[in-house]
């Protein structure tokens, strides 16, 4: 389960102010990101908000400020979410003693990095308090957000999706 640390406390409280301050009809709090796949997420933005931590295969992350959420749910409301896939981990880097090999491997995890966009909808938050927007990255690029308060893994968490999810052996084509 991923537990907030200290300095997501902090950017929390400085996200409510600020939305306290610049618009009161609004509630602003930080962005979180929940990654169930086998991928590293080098980076991901909410409507152009940088999430800022880079985010390991099956961890949790985030800590970003802010997202904003209108004082009232209305149907229809969505994010953007814009995010870069990559590879995990780099057990075979060569080090930098051989450029030519160095470069090789350079080139081949560029290669596997990839820049992914979508439009998700918010779920009805009605009657609840908003803390913030958690994303859900999901195998096959699929994408889930929650405005939940409760902690991911808790038994009130709207999401219930397990944080080690097998990576599929072929996605829908959408």
């Amino acid at each position: 389960m991923f537990r907030p640390s200290p300095w997501h406390a902090l950017l929390l409280a400085w996200c409510g102010l600020l939305g306290a301050v610049l618009a009161p009809n609004v509630s602003a709090s930080t962005l979180e990101a929940i990654n169930h796949t086998h991928w590293a997420i080098n980076r991901f933005s909410v409507d152009g908000r940088s999430g800022i931590d880079v985010i390991g295969p099956y961890q949790g992350g985030g800590g970003g400020c802010c997202y904003v959420a209108p004082s009232r749910w209305q149907q229809g409301i969505t994010v953007r979410i814009d995010w870069e896939t990559g590879v995990a981990y780099s057990y075979d880097n060569p080090g930098l003693a051989d450029e030519a090999k160095y470069d090789a491997w350079l080139d081949k995890v560029v290669a596997q990095k990839r820049r992914h966009t979508k439009q998700v909808p918010i779920p009805d938050y009605t009657n609840q308090k908003v803390c913030g927007l958690t994303v859900h990255f999901l195998p096959c690029d699929d994408i889930q957000v929650t405005t939940s308060c409760y902690a991911y893994g808790s038994p009130e968490y709207p999401i219930k999706i397990p944080l080690n999810l097998p990576v599929p052996t072929s996605c829908p084509q959408s």
